[in-house]
């Protein structure tokens, strides 16, 4: 496969001065308790040694990037950075390459957790912030002050003294993209409905109780309604059927209310599953927009009977337009269990699974060759939680097998859709046929879900609106018809 130069990987995603050796305004070593408290060391950069500060109190003049709030509700821990998010390194380098080891050697230096200075686990409230704010990654802190500590890894953490004052909280708006042909994806995060009666909580995934059914439900449908799509991809929906008390018939009933007179989203039945695993992926389209060609078609066996999950195609036709494709996607994660031989983490950011992921990628490629809708439609759009970041080996495979990043097709700065562990990049992608990528006219993620801390979610206080509906970014795709 092609690896792209450590030039080009960077320059994607990285400030031109990332890699600069910043060193601290002043680092006076202080020969008293007294020394320390009175004159803090003044940081207008990330250090090139967190080790020379250690102990001591410091007051961070540059700018932070609040990179994610994953230890927040369990430990007290905020993850920040100097010069902006923290990116995958996978999203960014190709796996092996000299560019992948500066990038996460980038992404150590200017790396740093906040720390409320307790032992206690899952603590009630966290001195250092006011109230019980609503926080997003991607919002800057100023003058954070507080004592350093390293660990016996070299890994930094700040001790916050006072209170943190934030940033006025801001959202972005529901993308609006060119085409006349929308196509929408999105990854639910676990929608199972129980018994579809009311009962049946909790379920194997999601939803605990009813109340929290009726909150996901809210922000699911506020969130695909919201998008204006023709047609969208689903992932992570309950595996139970397309009768009437299914998921996907309760999310389609649920999408139609909210527009009604306008509900004219339908569901595209596959008969059987897809497959066996107690999540499949769906898709659901409007009527009055769209009509659908064929019959559905699903491609089984391979990696596609345990791991990834069923990919599921379906042939559209808009009125003057052309014909079209849509595969809806899940492939395996990246989580060790069972995980063997080639599956095994090969500790090169690729996490475990990787093989089987590349698998997906070959035999979904060599499926789509053989029109297995029976239209004989050219145009095809992959969508999906592929569970691989930009630069891993599963979408690389794609792109050379001719398939094209819709969002690099649309000249799209820095996409991102997922945040982890302080991280950002993509496990959702869209990727073009040749044929369908003459077709875009524009990409964009909507910031709904991912920058959000998870407490903001349908399990935790449950902010109004569609923010933190899942842990994934909705993404939004315009064509000409």
């Amino acid at each position: 496969m092609r690896r792209r130069s450590l030039a080009l990987a960077l320059s994607l995603l990285l400030p031109a001065t990332a890699f600069a050796q910043a060193q601290p305004q002043a680092a006076p070593t202080p020969t008293s308790t007294t020394a320390r408290s009175k004159a803090p060391v003044v940081l207008t950069t990330a250090p090139a040694d967190w080790r020379a500060l250690d102990g001591q109190h410091v007051r961070i003049a540059a700018p932070l990037t609040l990179a994610g709030t994953d230890g927040l509700e369990r430990f007290g821990q905020l993850t920040v950075a100097f010069d902006g998010r923290l990116w995958q390194p996978t999203e960014v380098a190709a796996p092996g390459t000299a560019g992948i080891e500066q990038v996460m050697a980038d992404n150590q230096r200017r790396r740093l957790v906040l720390d409320d200075g307790s032992d206690a686990r899952d603590p009630g409230s966290v001195p250092y912030l006011p109230g019980n704010p609503v926080l997003r990654t991607g919002m800057q802190l100023r003058n954070v002050e507080g004592i350093v500590r390293v660990d016996a890894r070299g890994r930094p953490s700040l001790q916050v003294q006072g209170t943190l004052k934030l940033p006025d909280l801001q959202r972005p708006a529901v993308p609006k993209v060119a085409g006349d042909l929308h196509i929408a994806a999105f990854n639910l995060e676990n929608f199972f409905n129980g018994d579809g009666q009311g009962g049946g909580f909790p379920t194997l995934r999601g939803a605990r109780t009813l109340d929290e059914h009726k909150a996901q439900v809210a922000k699911l449908v506020t969130t695909v309604n919201s998008l204006g799509a023709d047609v969208a991809a689903l992932m992570e929906l309950e595996n139970d059927g397309y009768g009437p008390q299914s998921a996907i018939a309760e999310l389609v009933d649920a999408l139609n209310r909210d527009r009604g007179a306008q509900g004219d989203w339908r569901f595209v039945d596959a008969g059987n599953g897809p497959g066996d695993n107690p999540i499949r992926v769906g898709i659901i389209y409007r009527s009055s927009r769209l009509q659908p060609l064929g019959k559905p078609a699903t491609l089984t066996g391979g990696p596609f009977v345990e791991h990834s999950r069923v990919p599921l195609a379906q042939a559209f036709q808009a009125k003057q337009g052309a014909p079209f494709v849509v595969v809806a996607n899940h492939f395996k994660s990246k989580g060790c269990r069972e995980a063997a031989g080639a599956d095994a983490d090969r500790n090169d950011g690729q996490g475990c699974w990787n093989a089987t992921r590349v698998t997906s990628a070959e035999q979904l490629n060599d499926w789509l060759q053989t029109n297995p809708t029976g239209t004989g439609a050219q145009d095809a759009v992959l969508l999906g939680d592929f569970n691989a970041y930009a630069q891993e080996d599963p979408i690389r495979t794609l792109h050379d097998l001719g398939w094209q990043d819709a969002f690099k097709v649309a000249k799209v700065e820095h996409p991102y859709s997922y945040v982890y562990n302080g991280y950002t990049g993509r496990l959702d992608h869209a990727l073009l046929s040749p044929g369908m990528a003459k077709r875009l006219r524009a990409a964009a993620e909507w910031h709904s879900n991912a920058d959000e801390q998870d407490a903001s979610g349908y399990q935790g206080r449950s902010v109004p609106g569609p923010w933190r509906s899942s842990d994934h970014d909705p993404l939004l795709l315009g064509f000409d018809k």
